[in-house]
């Protein structure tokens, strides 16, 4: 069964998936900012997978989810909490980029985990002129345009940068309906480190939704494949490799 994503979640897992079938060697992985689980479920049926989550309501969500999957592991934390040095074949960042002040200090931080010869894996909000209401619900510093994220990679020290872009026909809408929602909602006194934390639980479907939501997915995932060398699109993913 697969897990509950929202449709924009499984566009964005569509490029996600097209940049982990160019990695080679990867056995562990480590997602930092794992929300409430749903794509670290789909790593974890592939990988060594381990996870760390900071908000306490969403690791709750994330620690029941890979419990009753019989999968490990979910800790709840930033990068700091794993103390024991551990590196990973594959360090991903699905959405978190955006919400850092430092986001090149992040990447640095990130690649510190990333063994030699690895692979470091980010997505982010795509388009800086798009910046609207979601953003600012969420507690997004930014958002990025193509080439943005490679210069960053880099920046860090990572080769070998593959961006793809998601989210084109149908994120435009998809995006639109999420505006219109935050408008209504956003609460502009609540601090950016608090929207950040609420942001990983808004419009999250429930468990039963999720054969739906695949099943409508699909054409979807489908559409937006020619165009991931473009422009066009909501979202952006890039891959990387450390250096050996």
């Amino acid at each position: 069964m697969p897990p509950p994503l929202s449709l924009h979640a499984w566009l964005r897992y569509d490029a996600i998936a097209a940049l982990v079938g160019q990695t080679t060697g990867v056995r562990t992985v480590l997602e930092i900012g794992a929300g409430q689980g749903s794509v670290g479920l789909l790593l974890a049926r592939r990988f060594e997978y381990t996870g760390l989550e900071p908000d306490p309501v969403s690791y709750a969500t994330a620690r029941a989810r890979f419990e009753r999957a019989r999968l490990r592991e979910i800790v709840n934390g930033d990068s700091a909490a794993l103390e024991d040095g551990r590196m990973f074949d594959l360090v991903c960042a699905f959405e978190v980029l955006e919400h850092l002040a430092g986001d090149a200090a992040a990447v640095a931080d990130w690649g510190r985990r990333v063994r030699p010869g690895g692979w470091l894996l980010v997505s982010v909000p795509a388009g800086r002129d798009r910046f609207g209401p979601t953003d600012e619900k969420a507690g997004h510093y930014r958002r990025y345009d193509r080439g943005d994220l490679s210069r960053l990679l880099t920046g860090a020290g990572f080769v070998d940068c593959t961006e793809l872009t998601y989210g084109f026909p149908a994120g435009y809408a998809l995006e639109a309906g999420r505006n219109m929602l935050a408008r209504r909602r956003v609460r502009v006194e609540h601090s950016l480190e608090e929207r950040t934390a609420a942001s990983g639980r808004w419009l999250q479907p429930p468990d039963w939704s999720a054969p739906l939501l695949w099943a409508l997915a699909l054409p979807l995932r489908a559409a937006q494949r020619p165009f991931g060398r473009t422009r066009l699109g909501t979202g952006l993913v890039a891959l990387a490799c450390r250096p050996a």
